[in-house]
């Protein structure tokens, strides 16, 4: 008679936490050969080991915005991706004494999460989803919403931009800078508001996955699934938040030699600020991509805007401030200027995205158009 010892074996293992043992891993490498002086092998097992950690913290974060419910759900899984975005680039921040270049990328890490938020995620989301469903239906009040404070958001990145190509000195644009860091943040705590408590109708489903229903029923009846059950569905609320933190620290930690030897790397290659914007936007994203296209297979359309739109928010209304904070704490000189092409980039992006959700519904061309301005974007970016 088989036990349950015997069906939990290596396999069973490793596929459920591969990508822990896969990022521990990869994070020790990462600091033997940066000790060595090796940084192309260095910056690439940090970039995995990054990578691999920050689908685990997607993965707990997925268990707790199940339990959560929409719009809590999402507002989890997108807050927990975004502190991973914040520690890479303020570690590469931190950079600017000796390479002052790396304002730039850091610049364009914050413009490049957005970028690639709205257009790889959303866009592979909805073509994988269009492929199997033909059309998947939406609340539209939830794009309403966010593509409304996306727009207000960027216009507000416009001002320090404006004064950073006049006359005016790099300390008033600083000051501007911080002026706007503490809007986009005020105006964040109205939007947590607006989304958990006033308005949370505008960020639901209006109609029900029938596959998810047919999922959630199965497991509900397979006799088995407690025994089988990966072990984060186990831990209450509170030990899946620490579970969070101890792996976001980690992740600090390969973010550390990512950011150390990767700009080293990029000067050496001449790598433009923009491509190096966007593997950095990419290794932080990545988790969530792989979320947003789950979701789009089981028909849960609604929750790949949630990740996708709601990321996209909190990098710029969350993100900008925190760095703008740390700057200041530790003396950094950052100015929001961004270059025109990382502001007309963002609101074509916002237009694109407010085009493909604003009639409720979205099919795999929606999702191939997306792809494609990335990829136009990224061409543009490698040559800027």
């Amino acid at each position: 008679m088989e036990t349950s010892i015997d069906k939990k074996g290596f396999f069973y293992y490793a596929e459920d936490y591969w990508d822990i043992f896969i990022g521990i891993v990869a994070i020790i490498v990462a600091f033997y050969f940066h000790e060595h002086g090796q940084k192309v092998i260095s910056t690439t097992f940090a970039a995995i080991g990054i990578g691999a950690l920050s689908l685990t913290v997607s993965e707990v974060a997925e268990i707790l915005s199940e339990r959560l419910q929409e719009p809590y759900g999402s507002f989890v899984l997108t807050f927990s991706a975004v502190v991973v975005e914040i520690i890479l680039l303020y570690i590469i921040l931190l950079q600017v004494h000796e390479s002052p270049e790396v304002v730039n990328t850091v610049k364009g890490g914050i413009i490049s999460a957005v970028i690639v938020d709205m257009n790889v995620l959303l866009g592979l989301a909805v073509f994988v989803g269009g492929l199997k469903f033909t059309e998947q239906e939406h609340n539209k009040e939830t794009s309403s919403a966010y593509t409304t404070i996306l727009y207000v958001a960027s216009i507000a990145l416009l001002v320090p931009s404006l004064l950073g190509s006049s006359e005016h000195k790099l300390h008033n644009v600083i000051e501007a800078s911080q002026v706007i860091a503490l809007l986009l943040f005020v105006f964040y705590v109205i939007i947590v508001v607006f989304q958990t408590k006033t308005h949370t109708h505008f960020f639901k489903q209006t109609a029900r996955s029938r596959i998810f229903r047919m999922k959630r029923k199965i497991k509900e009846n397979d006799e088995e699934e407690e025994e089988d059950d990966y072990i984060f569905d186990k831990f209450n609320n509170i030990v899946l938040i620490f579970s969070i933190f101890i792996f976001i620290a980690i992740i600090a930690l390969g973010a550390e030699v990512f950011a150390n030897d990767g700009v080293k790397l990029a000067k050496e290659h001449r790598i433009s600020a923009g491509i190096s914007g966007l593997i950095i936007a990419i290794i932080a994203v990545a988790p969530e991509i792989v979320t947003a296209i789950k979701a789009a297979k089981n028909d849960e359309i609604q929750r790949v805007v949630n990740i996708a739109m709601g990321a996209s928010t909190v990098s710029i209304l969350v993100t900008v401030p925190v760095l703008m904070l740390l700057a200041f704490i530790t003396n950094i000189k950052l100015a929001l200027d961004f270059n025109p092409l990382e502001i007309g980039a963002l609101i074509l992006t916002i237009i694109l995205v407010w085009k493909t959700t604003d009639e409720g519904h979205t099919n795999y061309f929606e999702g191939i158009s997306h792809l494609v301005f990335f990829a136009a974007y990224a061409i543009i970016a490698a040559y800027f």
